[in-house]
């Protein structure tokens, strides 16, 4: 399995027990969808390794209490900490409407109801704030703040971010 075929699920935080069982940081707004798994992929030096689930249960709130198969002591347990989680695309509950995960609308044409398309939705970024749409029209670079009362619909059929923008921002890139 591949890292681009995945999405980022947690991080292994810390030992639980002295019997190998672990708590991971569980980055979710929904952590009961992920309380039965059967298994994930660790991030292990640079690879992603299947990791088989004996049995695992919520731990305060964003903590999945977890006992991996094969980890059976404390110095097993202590080489995952730091480790990062991730799950196959495939297994990411569906959107509707205008909800959307960040990676479905890379590539997405990005629409003002004023102005029309300008441009392409490059990447996402989520180091700020507020998040924003990196978009790319010709050789300039927008930066598009990703905010509710600007969205109007997200066109999956058609790949298409469609925005109501406040008058201005965009032309001040143009």
């Amino acid at each position: 399995m591949h890292k681009k075929d995945c999405f980022y699920l947690g991080k292994i935080a810390k030992k639980f027990s002295f019997k190998g069982e672990l708590l991971v940081y569980l980055d979710t707004d929904e952590p009961e969808l992920y309380e039965n798994m059967e298994s994930v992929f660790v991030e292990f030096n640079k690879d992603l390794v299947p990791f088989f689930i004996e049995h695992s249960n919520l731990h305060k709130n964003d903590f999945l209490r977890v006992k991996f198969e094969d980890v059976d002591s404390e110095e097993e347990a202590d080489k995952l900490i730091g480790c990062e989680i991730y799950l196959p695309l495939k297994m990411l509950p569906k959107l509707e409407g205008n909800k959307f995960y960040f990676h479905e609308v890379i590539g997405f044409e990005i629409e003002d109801k004023r102005l029309g398309v300008f441009g392409k939705i490059v990447s996402i970024n989520d180091t700020t704030a507020q998040p924003l749409f990196e978009v790319v029209n010709g050789t300039v670079e927008i930066l598009v703040p990703m905010i509710d009362q600007f969205l109007v619909k997200i066109d999956r059929q058609n790949k298409k971010v469609i925005m109501d923008l406040p008058e201005g921002l965009i032309e001040m890139y143009l």
